[in-house]
């Protein structure tokens, strides 16, 4: 058992669920003092309060200790977000990546050879500009009216 692994992983694991180290050892049952004994002193932790600090943080033992299996697949550890959004309902996932679109679209580069939007003009449905420019004339009117 690698002690630095395990000392990393439940920093790491207790830094996902949003609660102190100190906090989740003493709550599961492993002592508030566990990573200090870990740390400093150098003390090999039982496998029982392992195992109980692994359930409260509602991980493996195994993932804890920052073992594998030798045909485990060999991926990346989630990046906190993905964590976060896997313990989302669907809708909120929803949300989520219609969110995610959102911003990629605003940022989306422009396609080569496609024209730029200064260069379209004015975009606006058939008859818009002709209604603003009645519309203005209508205000002139009654402005230039109201001053005689």
């Amino acid at each position: 058992m690698d002690k630095e692994i395990l000392v990393q992983n439940v920093k790491k694991y207790c830094v996902l669920r949003g609660i102190k180290p100190t906090v989740a050892c003493r709550e599961s049952g492993a002592g508030a003092n566990f990573i200090n004994k870990i740390t400093t002193q150098g003390s090999i932790p039982s496998v029982e309060k392992v195992q109980l600090l692994a359930q409260y943080l509602d991980v493996t033992t195994s993932e804890l200790l920052g073992e594998s299996s030798p045909d485990a697949p060999k991926f990346p550890d989630h990046p906190y977000l993905v964590l976060r959004y896997d313990k989302l309902s669907k809708e909120a996932q929803q949300e989520v990546m219609a969110f995610i679109e959102f911003k990629a679209a605003q940022e989306a580069k422009p396609v080569k050879g496609s024209i730029p939007m200064e260069e379209l003009g004015d975009a606006r449905p058939a008859g818009a500009k002709e209604t603003e420019n009645l519309k203005k004339e209508s205000e002139e009117k009654t402005t230039g009216d109201s001053i005689k």
